[in-house]
């Protein structure tokens, strides 16, 4: 059963973010992402945070550096009695283009993935108080 719901957030990763020299963001910051957008989308079925119970599947495919601007998604895949499965992506749309100027940045034309995941969660069925819950 799927209930075709998605939670999309969008931001800019910082100087903060980076993690490893020339700017590059560690993989554990784009889980984090996943994670928060797990959050939304349990808030928004069942009106509870539920906890993230595993990951069963995590590719990281292309960087991500200070300054690029990241879409992340989430989608309810299947709602069980108590488990919620959840299918994530990231993309890359915004890139900075430093060699052009310290303010210069790209909107790509076809955003990038970086990063997609499944993953399940739980909602305790006493915590359960969402429209969508049956």
């Amino acid at each position: 059963m799927s209930n075709n719901l998605t939670v999309t957030l969008r931001l800019r990763m910082s100087q903060q973010d980076a993690h490893y020299g020339g700017g590059l963001v560690d993989g554990a910051r784009v889980l984090a992402l996943f994670g928060d957008a797990a959050t939304e989308l349990l808030i928004r079925h069942d009106g509870d945070e539920g906890l993230f119970r595993a990951y069963d599947k995590v590719d990281f495919l292309a960087p991500v550096y200070a300054g690029d601007f990241l879409e992340v998604k989430a989608e309810l895949v299947k709602a069980g009695k108590s488990s919620r499965v959840m299918a994530f992506t990231c993309h890359k749309a915004i890139i900075p283009r430093g060699d052009i100027s310290p303010s210069a940045a790209d909107v790509l034309a076809e955003p990038i993935l970086v990063a997609s995941a499944s993953g399940t969660c739980v909602v305790p069925i006493a915590n359960q108080r969402g429209q969508h819950h049956g």
